[in-house]
């Protein structure tokens, strides 16, 4: 085995590149991603930034190093405790000072923070935007020496946006407050638009800009017709994420606690997670998905912006998500640690109806409501679109996407289309003849000619649309009242009972005036299987890939076993490791993730190290990991010598 290039050899220059050495230390990586560097030079050196790069991109690296590298004590403005806890727990391990004040804590824990930072005795202080804005707080901050302020998930300052927080509009006065002292304001999710409205309301009009790339490669993409979406959940998990960590989104909280018993009932690990819940039920919920392996977290979007698990494998929305940045922000929950990761969306007609119901019943103004209903119009077309998934999503988010990425259903197994202007003009004719009133479950039952109680009650029995469609399955005339209603040919009904509803563009198709084409849904239990010759964007496939005709998404945990099965001491050794760092993550009371992540196991068993120096060349090892940790591995690593 051949070890990663030795870090060893250049460090007679760390004096003079001390960013690098902070990097080297403490994170145990030799070399900064995209414009890291640019970044944190631009901060060390007093200069304000707007930072926009995508969740796992290494965001915090970018005020981390610099907190390090000033005088003072980084300061860091996160929205949620539990962000902030796991980022504090993480920093520790990684041998930094760091220390966190919000509402969790006594009286007397804040107060021996305070004194921490008083003393000098902290690389790094979280604090909630609510809190630093006390009178209290900005009479200790301002007797520190504060080495910058870093203003975490900044796209929360925007009232446009899908996770706006009013606390964040206040966080202009640390500009007034500390006018010598550089800010940052980061965020993973923010079109052209929000980063204006980051920049105005946080007062970071001469901040440097660095965006990155919306694109998260190793992510796949899927979206498929929603019908029995539990049973497509199931046949999702098991066949392609058996014993993974991931988070399945439901839009109520009675489905949440509906899908989560649902899934232990087949065998699953599931916990709900929302706001009804009594909040040390969700405590606990979210510490066993943090501690344990293969937990699945069923939840509303109160979960998941305060969690920085680098290994949850999947995100499943089974209800429609309310804008392309809500879907980007919360699939971005996956695949943290770069390894593949998958984003599967089931999607029906009744999702548009509810969320235009929401929208509309929200109180916002009618500028806000225009805004939001054109963000769902949106995500929609998204739904819709035969295109590349990552195509149609880079290109909203404002960048140059490919033509193919070949990671998503749309470049795996392409859509069919089919004429559908007969089709068409039958649902649109039974819409009005049945009065414009009904949703598409009684409409199909009068286009199949189906004598239901309800359509006798209506007598749509008598109507010349009552059984002119046979032709179709029920979920084939699914299909077409909700690519009719995406299009925006018919109306839902959002002040009734979602009934549909001619509009003006109807008028041409029922004249048969426009063609229509439509696409041919796929069938929802069937993983996507790859084209022959072709190979994910910026994912490569192992020698040992499957053959072309069956499913080619693994998790990395069985993907790492196998790669390590050529021999029965492989396969023990990973599963010896894995138990190691499961075993030390209980004696120090901190997730897993935080003592290795799951591609330094990995690498060190693939290259099997025999000494400390050998052991402090694989990437994720810092100076603080390697003292603490390091003789453990070792001898795991002596006891499953090939």
């Amino acid at each position: 085995m051949t070890f990663p290039p030795p870090r060893s050899a250049p460090r007679a220059a760390d004096d003079v590149d001390p960013a690098l050495a902070a990097l080297r230390r403490h994170f145990g990586y030799d070399q900064f991603r995209g414009f890291q560097r640019q970044v944190i030079d631009h901060v060390t050196g007093g200069g304000d930034a707007l930072v926009l790069m995508p969740t796992g991109g290494g965001k915090s690296l970018c005020y981390q190093i610099p907190s390090l590298l000033r005088p003072g004590v980084g300061v860091v403005i996160s929205p949620l405790i539990a962000l902030m806890q796991d980022q504090v727990g993480a920093l520790r391990q990684n041998g930094l000072r760091a220390a966190f004040v919000n509402s969790t804590q006594s009286g007397r824990e804040s107060w021996e923070v305070v004194q921490q930072a008083r003393a000098g005795e902290l690389d790094l202080l979280y604090m909630a935007p609510e809190r630093i804005l006390t009178d209290s707080s900005l009479a200790l901050l301002s007797t520190l020496p504060v080495a910058l302020f870093a203003i975490d998930e900044a796209h929360c300052v925007s009232q446009w946006g899908h996770d706006f927080r009013p606390d964040y509009m206040g966080l202009s006065a640390l500009a007034e407050r500390f006018p010598g002292v550089p800010r940052l304001a980061l965020t993973a999710t923010a079109d052209a638009a929000t980063r204006e409205e980051i920049v105005q309301r946080l007062r970071l009009e001469k901040a440097q800009r660095f965006v990155a790339g919306f694109d998260r490669p190793n992510i796949r993409y899927r979206i498929i017709a929603r019908d029995n979406p539990l049973q497509q959940l199931q046949t999702f998990l098991a066949s392609e994420h058996p014993g993974d960590s991931g988070i399945v989104y439901r839009l109520s909280r009675a489905k949440v606690e509906e899908t989560a018993d649902w899934l232990v009932q087949q065998g699953w690990k599931a916990l709900p997670y929302h706001a009804g819940l009594d909040a040390e039920i969700r405590r606990r919920h979210q510490e066993r998905f943090l501690f344990e392996e293969g937990v699945i977290i069923v939840a509303t979007i109160a979960f998941g912006m305060g969690i920085d698990k680098p290994d949850v494998r999947f995100v499943a929305h089974l209800d429609l998500p309310k804008s392309l940045e809500a879907y980007y922000q919360e699939t971005g929950r996956a695949g943290r640690d770069g390894l593949p990761a998958h984003a599967l969306l089931t999607y029906g007609a009744g999702d548009v109806g509810q969320l235009k119901r929401f929208i509309h019943a929200s109180g916002a103004a009618e500028k806000i409501k225009r805004v939001e209903l054109g963000k769902l119009q949106s995500l929609v077309q998204y739904c819709e679109s035969l295109k590349c998934r990552r195509q149609t999503l880079l290109t909203y988010f404002g960048e140059e996407p490919p033509d193919f990425c070949g990671n998503c259903d749309a470049c795996l197994t392409p859509g069919e289309t089919w004429d559908g202007l007969v089709a068409a003009q039958k649902a649109l004719s039974c819409v009005f003849r049945t009065g414009q009133r009904f949703g598409a479950g009684h409409l199909i039952d009068v286009l199949l000619g189906k004598p239901t109680e309800k359509v006798a009650q209506f007598g749509h029995d008598q109507i010349s649309t009552f059984g002119i469609g046979g032709e179709l399955t029920p979920a084939q005339w699914r299909s077409v009242f909700r690519q009719l209603t995406a299009r925006g040919l018919l109306d839902v009904d959002v002040e009734g009972h979602q009934g549909l509803r001619l509009n003006e563009k109807s008028r041409p198709v029922l004249r048969g005036e426009q063609p229509i084409v439509f696409r041919r849904d796929a069938e929802g239990g069937r993983p996507p299987r790859r084209r022959p010759s072709e190979e994910p964007r910026g994912v490569s496939t192992p020698e040992n890939a499957p053959r072309e005709g069956t499913a080619v998404f693994a998790s990395p945990a069985r993907a790492a076993a196998a790669a390590l099965s050529a021999s029965s001491s492989g396969t023990r050794l990973w599963e010896a490791l894995r138990a190691m760092r499961l075993e030390l993550a209980k004696e120090l009371g901190t997730p897993p993730f935080m003592i290795f992540h799951d591609a330094t196991l990995r690498q060190i068993a693939e290259h099997r190290p025999a000494t400390l120096e050998q052991l402090g060349e694989i990437h994720g090892i810092g100076v603080n990991k390697l003292k603490n940790y390091g003789q453990r591995v070792l001898r795991i690593l002596a006891d499953h010598r090939p």
